[in-house]
């Protein structure tokens, strides 16, 4: 049965059986005290309580039929009326599964359950929608990067190939240089993909540790660029991933470095930690960022420069994938440009109080 049937069913089942329940007290509380048989007084003819069942039981079973069929048919009316934004949320649900993510319920009327149920459900649908929105333009960016290194690639064949006596030995080198970025992309890809999807296991992490780990690793090419590395703060215990936070980690001072003044620039790597939270705060000099391009510098493939040239070009994904990370880890992510040139990234995570988070 359709849940406005039953719903009429149950509306007309209560109405008999107040009916019921009031001849119930009619009978017990007014009738028993009535004779059973009719007496003559001075008065006159006084009706018993047989000749009042009489005369009252048929119309009492044309009443019950009258309040059986007013039951039903009010009950499917009301049931109707009730049950109207649940087919209009049941119609936007169908219009989801085909796809149409753009469509809102938008429901009129007081704040009960079925609009706080239509409210919810607007509420998801956009943000699937900008989800949706957010993977197809994702997707496309990938592709594009991708089929880049493999149309250089299938260039360098052809050249080989046509070209039997070219040395190739700068040939090889260019391959490995292209092959090395396409790697390195798709890697970044599946590591983006765990980052958003929370697929790891959370232990207690110290950002400090992890600073200094990162600021090892990166010396030579800060060395090789020409800028200063310095690095202060305090034990910063937090609860995530080791290997992804050390990766967020890397990847800011990394940027810092190629995205930086040549030869006398510097990176300022901190950390500090408060009641709720520990930060990590990575500063470097370099040019000057329109505000509307430091808001556009966590989504994927998007660069603050031009593009870079070399091994350490980078394929984009950096600060993208530091904001998945913060993210997956319940953080917030902080990006201002300097006013004397550069940029401020502060990466906010819970502090580590009790024990790792389940």
């Amino acid at each position: 049965m359709s849940v406005r049937l039953k719903l009429t069913l149950s509306y007309a089942g209560f109405l008999m059986v107040a009916s019921f329940l009031l001849l119930a007290a009619v009978w017990l509380f007014l009738l028993r005290y009535v004779p059973a048989r009719a007496s003559e007084t001075i008065d006159g003819f006084v009706p018993g309580r047989d000749d009042l069942v009489r005369a009252f039981g048929p119309v009492v079973a044309w009443v019950l039929l009258f309040l059986l069929a007013f039951g039903l048919v009010g009950g499917w009316f009301l049931a109707g009326r009730m049950l109207v934004p649940l087919a209009r949320i049941t119609d936007a649900t169908r219009r989801a599964a085909n796809g149409s993510l753009s469509y809102r319920i938008e429901l009129e009327g007081r704040n009960d359950e079925f609009r706080e149920l239509a409210d919810s459900f607007d509420a998801m649908l956009a943000r699937l929608e900008a989800q949706v929105a957010e993977q197809r333009r994702f997707a496309a960016n990938a592709s594009h990067e991708l089929r880049t290194p493999l149309a250089i690639t299938q260039t360098l064949l052809e050249v080989a190939r046509n070209d039997p006596d070219r040395d190739h030995g700068a040939l090889i080198e260019r391959l490995r240089i292209v092959n090395d970025r396409a790697i390195a992309l798709t890697e970044a890809l599946l590591l983006l993909s765990r980052a958003d999807q929370r697929s790891f296991t959370r232990e207690e992490v110290d950002l400090s540790l992890l600073a200094d780990e990162a600021i090892e690793t990166l010396l030579p090419l800060a060395e090789q660029r020409g800028v200063g590395l310095e690095t202060t703060g305090e034990i910063a215990p937090t609860f995530g991933s080791h290997a992804l936070l050390l990766q967020m980690t890397t990847n800011l001072v990394h940027n810092a470095i190629v995205h930086n003044l040549p030869d006398h620039g510097t990176v300022h790597v901190s950390t500090a930690i408060d009641a709720r939270s520990v930060t990590l705060t990575v500063e470097n000099t370099g040019e000057h960022l329109a505000p509307h391009v430091v808001s556009t510098l966590t989504e994927p493939f998007q660069r603050g420069t031009e593009r870079l040239r070399g091994d350490h070009a980078g394929v984009g994904l950096g600060l993208a994938i530091v904001a998945s990370i913060v993210t997956a880890h319940d953080g917030r992510l902080t990006i201002v440009g300097r006013p004397e040139g550069g940029m401020r990234v502060t990466a906010a995570l819970p502090v580590a109080t009790a024990g790792p988070i389940r």
